[in-house]
């Protein structure tokens, strides 16, 4: 409510006040004669003029009101179409696997299990569902993608290695001696292969291969305290080592430059047969 303006007549006046109900209003109040009391007139229309707007005021605050109601009954509405549904806890987290609560080695299966329950435990909140499906078909695609271009995980055929029950039981049959062992068996046989390499003879490094077939004895012995058993693992050691050195010069080991003579040949399978009597008589148990 304003005052629109202000009509005056000798013996009245019309003072014209928009008003949000009834539009434009006119109200009547005496006029203002010029000779007789003006201060009385004056005091009489400030008095009219400070109740309409004590009208006005309430009337603003009627509205502020009732615009407050309908958007408190909007947000009720919208509340009410949610229907009081949870909230997926992990509906922020940026990884697919995460969100469903899915391990990266999770089958197809898995996946689409962990999926039905989400949504059959969220249903009713839309966002929740949204970020569920998006985080289902980014997982989904990402699968299909890895089928249409495979690639070799090294890690997971190096664990399918170990666990296998041939790997097993050969890695059963050695155990870490103590460090000082360790030490005093890597020496003799450093030894035993800078002797054959250095001095080469005519009929091989026969003799560097006894010593080594003594040592693998000795320190096989001295570490299990049983002649039996010294005596099939060190026999058993020497056999399997010159045979597979043997084979391994023949079939898959290039010949080296650096060892040149006519008993190269035997230098590098001597080598090599040092390294696995090495391996037999310090790990073997």
């Amino acid at each position: 409510m304003s005052v629109s303006g202000l009509i005056a007549s000798p013996s009245r006046c019309c003072l014209r006040l928009s008003d949000c109900n009834q539009g434009l209003v006119c109200r009547q109040v005496p006029s203002i004669p010029i000779a007789s009391k003006p201060k009385a007139k004056f005091g009489k229309l400030h008095l009219e003029r400070s109740r309409l707007t004590v009208s006005f005021r309430r009337w603003k605050m009627q509205k502020t009101h009732l615009i407050k109601c309908a958007m408190d009954a909007s947000y009720g509405d919208m509340a009410s179409e949610s229907g009081g549904a949870a909230m997926f806890p992990r509906i922020n987290v940026r990884d697919p696997y995460k969100r469903l609560g899915i391990s990266r080695e999770a089958s197809e299966d898995e996946i689409q299990a962990a999926r039905n329950f989400l949504i059959s435990k969220y249903g009713g909140h839309k966002p929740s569902v949204d970020a569920i499906e998006a985080a289902h078909d980014k997982i989904i695609m990402q699968k299909f993608y890895e089928r249409k271009n495979p690639k070799i995980d090294i890690k997971k055929k190096v664990r399918e290695v170990k666990q296998s029950r041939v790997v097993q039981a050969v890695t059963s049959r050695f155990q870490t001696p103590a460090t000082k062992f360790i030490v005093k068996t890597s020496i003799a046989f450093i030894v035993l292969g800078v002797l054959t390499v250095l001095f080469p003879t005519e009929e091989g490094p026969t003799l560097q291969v006894a010593i080594s077939l003594i040592a693998t004895f000795y320190f096989i012995h001295d570490r299990l305290k049983s002649k039996i058993r010294t005596l099939l693992y060190g026999a058993g050691a020497f056999i399997f080592s010159w045979l597979l050195g043997t084979f391994l010069m023949v079939s898959v080991i290039p010949p080296i430059p650096i060892l040149k003579g006519p008993r190269s040949f035997e230098v590098l399978t001597s080598l090599i047969t040092y390294v696995l009597l090495w391996v037999s008589s310090t790990y073997l148990k």
